[in-house]
């Protein structure tokens, strides 16, 4: 059964039906996927070199459903654990679904807002302005004539995922023991791919996001998150406000000075929510960021927020401010008392000596000149190669920076980023 026909299960099916039939499912996707590979290789002219693999394996894991997307989207990051080849190939999948049948909305609207004694809504579009592997939104207008965009979670997804995230597991535990793994930390990795999956189905969740983040961002006049409708949210239902006329921005859109004031006001809200406030945004791509008409930006959606636990906080706070100042021997320390994982065999002394010379050809660089994904690149197989495996939470706030890197550099080439986060940085550290 493909994930995309979101058949509602019975709770009271037995659990071993529902494993059953998923395995069913996931063998038939991988021996469907495996012969359109093998007829591709056939049909290849000899000596010809393979150049579909990527888009094969993206496919065959969006087949899968969006447990194993998200799994992939997620396992993408960790750079500092898996293989650059497979961190591309992963980061590669993207939640281009099709949208929920107008009978499966109804069936997610009737579950959300069963035994509510009044229906919040004078209005719902049915037809998705958007579509996600977890959800879809919709445009509505609430019962006092509010414009409101309702994000709605596609039903059954609770009974699914759960199934696939224990296959997960069961899998990581074998591939745990393979010769060629013992060092990477497979299981420690779902485990926390599994937290994070969970958090992003429970829409009263993001919703706490959505108001933390428009509260700790008040103090930026050029940066808007819209305010949600509590009253109006039902299980499965985030309801928002919505933001008409909103379009993709770009650097052509302002002039230079604007450009300036921009970057540093997005910056200073990143590094806000990053080293004061601990609650990290990490997916600020353009896809999530849009313009309104009086040119404020607009972030929607806060499906991937990670709260960071405040020793983990305080340590990346540290890492920032030595690796701005070109303290290398502090940072190698830093990295090491945040890792989860230091194996008694590593070489300590290279792995210091490796982080000791990045951080002396990097610190300093005005944005036009250092570049944080290969700052992190390096940094993550100095990581890789000595098996030291960093705190998740530590590698969030890194991969927030790095989907904004792009666009900081579009806008303002001169922005030196490291040292906009010192007025912040220091406050954050002395509290």
């Amino acid at each position: 059964m493909s994930y995309c026909e979101e058949r509602s299960v019975s709770k009271t099916e037995p659990r071993a039906r529902h494993v059953a039939q998923r395995s069913a499912a996931i063998a038939g996707t991988g021996l469907r996927h495996g012969g359109r590979a093998l007829l591709r290789c056939i049909a290849r002219p000899t000596g010809q070199a393979s150049t579909d693999g990527t888009r094969g394996l993206a496919e065959f894991v969006a087949d899968l459903g969006p447990a194993f997307v998200k799994s992939a989207q997620l396992l993408s990051t960790r750079r500092d654990l898996l293989a650059p080849r497979w961190c591309d190939a992963l980061g590669q999948l993207h939640d281009q679904v099709r949208p929920m049948s107008r009978r499966q909305a109804a069936t997610a609207l009737h579950h959300a807002y069963a035994g509510r004694a009044t229906w919040p809504f004078r209005r719902f579009d049915t037809t998705a302005v958007a579509s996600g592997s977890i959800a879809c939104v919709y445009r509505a207008e609430l019962r006092d004539g509010t414009k409101a965009a309702v994000k709605l979670r596609r039903p059954g997804l609770h009974t699914m995922i759960d199934v696939d995230l224990s296959l997960l597991a069961a899998g990581a535990g074998v591939v745990q023991r393979l010769p060629a793994m013992r060092r990477v930390p497979v299981m420690r990795m779902i485990e926390q791919v599994s937290a994070t999956i969970r958090r992003q189905l429970d829409l009263d969740l993001e919703s706490q996001s959505l108001q933390a983040l428009r509260q700790n961002l008040d103090g930026f006049p050029r940066l808007l998150v819209p305010r949600h409708f509590p009253d109006e949210c039902g299980d499965g239902a985030l309801v928002m406000e919505f933001v008409p006329g909103l379009r993709r921005f770009g650097p052509e859109s302002f002039t230079r000075e604007q450009r300036r004031e921009l970057v540093r006001q997005i910056l200073h809200g990143v590094y806000r929510m990053i080293f004061v406030d601990g609650l990290v945004h990490c997916d600020m791509h353009p896809g999530n960021l849009y313009l309104n008409p009086d040119g404020r930006i607009v972030l929607l959606d806060a499906g991937f927020v990670v709260e960071l636990p405040v020793h983990v906080k305080r340590l990346f706070a540290e890492f920032f401010l030595n690796m701005s100042l070109g303290r290398g021997p502090e940072c190698a320390e830093v990295v090491l008392r945040s890792a989860e994982l230091v194996p008694p065999d590593a070489d300590l002394d290279a792995f210091r000596a490796g982080i000791v010379d990045l951080v002396k050809k990097t610190a300093g660089r005005r944005a036009g000149d250092f570049r944080l994904a290969p700052f992190a690149t390096r940094l993550f197989e100095l990581q890789r190669r000595s098996g030291v495996a960093a705190a998740p939470e530590f590698v969030f706030p890194l991969l927030s920076m790095l989907v904004l890197e792009g666009m900081i550099n579009d806008f303002d080439v001169d922005v030196d980023f490291q040292a906009e986060a010192i007025p912040t940085l220091l406050p954050a550290l002395n509290r």
